[in-house]
């Protein structure tokens, strides 16, 4: 699980105008008692602050201002008309005035059919007496600025407990049912905006001592079925600040929590993160996400994203988090890693691309491939072309240098610049200015042996426009091989190699070091391919309502844009992904009819649904990739609304009902180049 995008798209604007003003603490202050009953989904809050001159600020359409003041005297207050979800309110003051603004309503319920996509594309404020989330970006409280400072007073019946990211000033526990729960939180550095999450938790808590530093405070917000693992996230989380402390710098806050939300969230904030109650329990978690959300503390909570020119905090956030545990994992584990990278990039559609500078949030999956995938893989160039040392020496840099600041993809450049010694601005200007990425091949590999020595000479070529590229080859020999790295600065390079054998083989960047185009013999198909499709079709090949119904149910889940329904003639016209969907019986007879592979073997009379990407070796007329989904009957279909979405990097999976017991990519190893020996 990587971390959700924090910043809803109407927020990057606003974001970015804070940005001459960044490198100082924020002159905006906001105090905000809020009073909530997420049962009734009654909220009542004061919001005061000091105007910057008349204050427009927006509301959901569930609140509304019932009193303001300016100095103390009331005020009128203006409310434009909504537009959507949203309303405009305004309060006239002079600048520096003190405005005291009462407001309230009753927010929407929580909606908990809302999947993971739904909770990146924006939500309202929601309240429910098993969970409440408050977000950032609801306009759910007036935000005195792009970046501020803040101290909530948060008032809550007696069994629940709540939170917003920042130090607890005070909290008071009820002694009894008729009491209410009381907590002070207050940040004091720059803020982008102000999330609140309530549920009925169980609070635990961990006191780590910190020399020349505040203790720190740790805590689990979980509900009781999730008790049993309170420890282990504890002591976790402290490992993984403890650890990120000794390799950028010594932890910026003074708390840490975790806290189980009711919906499939997965959002770092400063101080806290806010994962599903239900990915909480899944195993891995622990060891891979969890560093994820910790580390966003020091990139993205500890050093702001410049969005106007791109966010590159979930970039350096999953290769120091995800890519690292895969590196002390094994080499192996690290490979399969930026393969998944480089598939995902590979299945976005060419019109889709966007370079890493126009990256602000995922919201889509063709934006997570390059804001996530790319992001992550220039930092690992970036170490290979500098060296470990220098890299380390940068990341610290660029910790002392923006701690608490916005900062952009040029300062990044410039700290790492000075860790290295030398410039870096054309290896930045490639990756982050250029939209998508060479294709790479060699067009020829010869070799002449000479009094037991040989030249090896090796003809790379590359897509326009160029990319100034050290590109690694591998040379293989029997029973062993050596590799080679290669300058490339134009479409086409001849690079002769001095050897003590003719070598069998030749083949470029086998380790994948290299942002690129996988060739075809690279590159199995992925279920990503079909998921960010620009024109997905779809063919329901079995005549069941049921099965047509949750075929339609599952394609809305499962595509990001509305496939067009065809029927299975239509599989040899153009070229746009085509997914088959049907009971086992008639998906037999599709393939047939079609002239394709049939099922495979390995998935054959397994589970309850089997889902797989055709390779196509028979139809040549053909020409669309194609995917099946085969199952038992409708409830099998059905099954597969929630998890299959998640898992777009497979090539095939079975499923038992909606649990998946089999996946995999096929394998898709490289074609190796075989050497033309000339003879004199």
């Amino acid at each position: 699980m990587s971390t959700l995008g924090r910043f809803p798209a109407l927020l990057a604007s606003a974001f970015s105008a804070a940005l001459d003003c960044a490198a100082a603490p924020p002159v905006a202050h906001l105090d905000l008692d809020v009073v909530l009953d997420p049962s009734s989904r009654r909220l009542e809050a004061i919001a005061e602050l000091l105007a910057p001159g008349e204050f427009r600020f927006p509301l959901h359409r569930s609140l509304a201002v019932t009193a303001a003041s300016v100095n103390g005297e009331p005020a009128a207050v203006a409310p434009a008309r909504p537009a959507g979800d949203i309303r405009e309110w305004r309060v006239p003051a002079p600048p520096g005035a003190a405005l005291r603004i009462e407001y309230g309503g009753v927010l929407p319920g929580l909606d908990q059919t809302l999947d993971h996509r739904g909770v990146l594309h924006g939500m309202p404020p929601m309240a429910a007496a098993q969970g409440s989330f408050l977000h950032s970006g609801s306009a759910w409280y007036p935000r005195p600025a792009a970046l501020f400072s803040y101290r909530v007073r948060l008032s809550l019946p007696a069994e629940q407990r709540g939170l917003v990211a920042g130090r607890i000033a005070a909290e008071e526990i009820p002694r009894d049912a008729g009491g209410r729960y009381m907590a002070t939180f207050e940040f004091k550095r720059p803020a982008d905006g102000i999330d609140l999450m309530v549920g009925r938790y169980t609070v635990r808590e961990k006191i780590v001592p910190r020399q020349d530093a505040e203790p720190l405070r740790l805590r689990t917000y979980f509900y009781r079925n999730l008790d049993a693992l309170t420890e282990g996230y504890l002591e976790d989380s402290k490992r993984y600040i403890e650890m990120y402390s000794e390799q950028i710098g010594a932890y910026p806050f003074t708390e840490f929590s975790v806290v189980a939300s009711p919906l499939p969230t997965g959002f770092g904030m400063p101080t806290l993160t806010y994962i599903g109650a239900e990915v909480l329990k899944l195993p891995f978690i622990r060891a891979t996400s969890l560093g994820h959300e910790v580390l966003h503390n020091w990139w993205g909570n500890g050093v702001y994203a410049d969005y106007a020119k791109g966010n590159w905090t979930e970039g350096l956030t999953t290769f120091m988090a995800d890519y690292f545990y895969k590196e002390r994992q094994s080499p192996a584990a690290a490979r399969e890693m930026r393969l998944g990278w480089l598939r995902d990039f590979a299945a976005v559609p060419a019109g889709s691309h966007q370079p890493l500078a126009s990256f602000r949030s995922r919201t889509h999956g063709a934006e997570a491939a390059v804001g996530y995938g790319k992001a992550a893989m220039l930092f690992y160039m970036l170490r290979d072309a500098i060296g470990e040392d220098a890299f380390r020496r940068g990341i610290r840099l660029f910790w002392e240098q923006h701690r608490f600041k916005v900062a952009s993809w040029d300062d990044l450049r410039a700290a790492f610049e000075q860790a290295a010694g030398h410039p870096l601005a054309s290896f930045f200007a490639q990756w982050v200015e250029r939209a998508g990425g060479p294709a790479l091949s060699i067009a020829e590999a010869r070799a002449q042996g000479t009094n037991g020595k040989a030249k090896l000479a090796v003809t790379i070529t590359q897509t326009t426009p160029v990319y100034a590229l050290r590109v690694p080859v591998e040379i293989a020999f029997k029973g062993r091989s050596e590799t080679r790295w290669v300058e490339l600065d134009g479409e086409r390079r001849v690079t002769v190699v001095e050897l003590d054998a003719v070598p069998n083989g030749v083949r470029l960047d086998p380790e994948l070091r290299v942002w690129r185009v996988l060739a075809r013999e690279e590159l199995p198909p992925i279920l990503r391919q079909w998921i960010i499709a620009r024109e997905p079709r779809l063919s329901v090949v079995s005549s069941d309502a049921g099965v047509e119904r949750a075929a339609k149910n599952l394609a809305e889940r499962l595509f990001e844009t509305t496939p067009r329904i065809v029927g299975l003639e239509e599989a040899a016209l153009g070229g746009e992904p085509f997914l088959m969907v049907g009971v086992h019986r008639d998906v037999d007879i599709a393939l047939s009819t079609l002239g394709l592979p049939p099922r495979p073997a390995m998935l054959a009379n397994r589970g309850s649904a089997q889902v797989w990407t055709v390779r196509n070796e028979t139809n040549t007329s053909i020409r669309a990739p194609i995917a099946v989904i085969s199952v038992r009957n409708a409830a099998s279909l059905a099954a597969l609304l929630r998890p299959l979405p998640h898992y777009g990097a497979q090539s095939y999976l079975v499923f038992d009902g909606s649990r998946a017991i089999e996946r995999g990519v096929w394998p898709a190893p490289g074609g190796l180049v075989p050497v033309i020996q000339s003879h004199r």
